[in-house]
């Protein structure tokens, strides 16, 4: 098998010949813009020897909305307009996903990287008062999530048919048990959620979605994985290591979808601390759970910048090994 041969069979719960592996981090602000973040990208591919690569959007994190920005009032929130298709914020994503897209020729499946609409408002406002609108109108919080949405698909839609991206890892977030409940969760959230899912799930085969434990892993508190146990994709990504849950358990959570990770992305973990044997037996250990079929190889979430990019092919050499 080929990269994208072995990453599709997962993806339809096949046997590969090896588990596939990818792993990814955010990138400095100096790396944001322009022909730089191409060359990061590709050169942590080359580096790493990863099995598919996940384009990241970093410097297009929040939204360019006139009525969030010094937002005061959460009845503003109903003014929010349309972002152009043709706008600034869309195109250059686009052009970025594009180019490493033409630089790869094929050689691995591409992913990019979106947040779900609620974290892309509270990027933009920041935590205390996405709480505080939602808390005062949440009506209003999901206007504004809702017309988010519906402007992602139209980025999403150019992503994939004409950047020529295969999928989408979409990180869905602020389910931490201190948040929300589970039913205002869905009251709330899952609406603009579902929204982009249906739209992603309907012109991709490669939608991942990341029960992201980054929130709360800072909260020190874990995440209702209740809140997005029925979301549509292909294959979830998930922090095993802040919500307690390995591979098995997390296939058999999501009714045997194919599952994406297993190492903790933290500091204190094996791959950011241990030796290359340690990450080796680590490798093996994730795979001797589930075999090759519906498991791909990856962390809980973004690594540490400063890790050394050997460290992630040890993983890979270990996969290909077995």
């Amino acid at each position: 098998m080929n990269k994208r041969e072995r990453v599709m069979a997962a993806l339809h719960g096949q046997e590969t010949d090896h588990v596939p592996g990818c792993f990814w981090r955010h990138y400095t602000p100096e790396l944001e813009r322009g022909e730089d973040i191409v060359e990061a990208h590709l050169k942590f591919y080359r580096d790493t020897d990863v099995d598919f690569l996940k384009i990241s959007s970093d410097g297009y994190f929040g939204w360019p909305a006139k009525v969030l920005k010094d937002l005061q009032d959460p009845a503003a929130l109903y003014e929010i307009e349309h972002i152009s298709p043709d706008s600034p914020f869309i195109r250059e994503q686009v052009e970025r996903a594009k180019k490493i897209v033409e630089r790869l020729d094929g050689e691995c499946v591409t992913i990019y990287t979106l947040f779900c609409p609620l974290s892309i408002f509270r990027l933009q406002v920041g935590w205390d008062k996405m709480m505080a609108c939602m808390r005062k109108d949440p009506a209003a919080v999901m206007h504004v999530c809702d017309v988010i949405a519906e402007d992602e698909n139209k980025l999403i839609d150019a992503i994939i048919h004409e950047a020529g991206v295969d999928g989408l890892l979409y990180s869905v977030q602020n389910a931490e048990k201190t948040r929300f409940t589970v039913e205002e969760y869905r009251e709330w959230v899952e609406p603009s959620d579902r929204k982009v899912l249906e739209f992603t799930n309907s012109i991709s085969e490669c939608c991942f979605l990341h029960c992201c434990g980054w929130d709360a892993d800072e909260a020190g508190t874990c995440n209702h994985m209740e809140s997005w146990q029925h979301y549509p994709s292909a294959a979830v990504s998930w922090a095993s290591y802040v919500d307690h849950m390995d591979v098995n358990e997390i296939r058999a959570f999501f009714g045997e979808r194919p599952a994406w990770g297993g190492f903790d992305n933290r500091i204190g973990g094996v791959l950011y601390r241990g030796t290359e044997e340690e990450i080796k037996e680590e490798t093996r250990r994730l795979i001797a759970l589930v075999g090759k079929k519906g498991f791909l190889l990856g962390p809980d979430c973004s690594l540490p910048t400063d890790i050394d990019p050997q460290r992630i092919r040890w993983v890979i050499e270990a996969s290909r090994s077995i």
